[in-house]
């Protein structure tokens, strides 16, 4: 079974940026596509970011233009670069196959808060 173990996470300013990393165990990363999702308090997990094998990428329209999300197939890690962090942007963060096939990891939370 295929472990992920989400990290980079923390409190930032508003307009401050992140870098999450989603290291997965297994050998077969590259066939997958991949997303980072995100929980807030009281609300349900969404999909904020997807890369496909071939390497297309997809937004939520809230984080378009702020957010990129890249793969790295040799280290098995997908990454989430955050910028102009709002504090809407606060939840905790997860990735996962896109769609989510395998058991969720503790996720990384990320608070943005002056």
């Amino acid at each position: 079974q295929v472990q992920l173990v989400e990290s980079g996470g923390g409190l930032v300013q508003p307009g401050g940026s992140l870098r999450l990393s989603c290291a997965a165990s297994g050998s077969s990363f590259s066939i997958y596509a991949w997303g980072w999702y995100r929980q807030a308090p009281g609300k349900q997990r969404e999909l904020v970011a997807a890369i496909t094998s071939g390497r297309s990428t997809k937004y939520a329209d809230s984080v378009k233009g702020r957010f990129t999300i890249s793969r790295d197939n040799v280290k098995n890690t997908v990454y989430l670069q955050m910028n102009s962090l709002k504090p809407e942007d606060t939840a905790v963060y997860y990735c996962n196959t896109n769609p989510g096939f395998f058991d969720w990891g503790q996720g990384t939370q990320v608070t943005v808060s002056s």
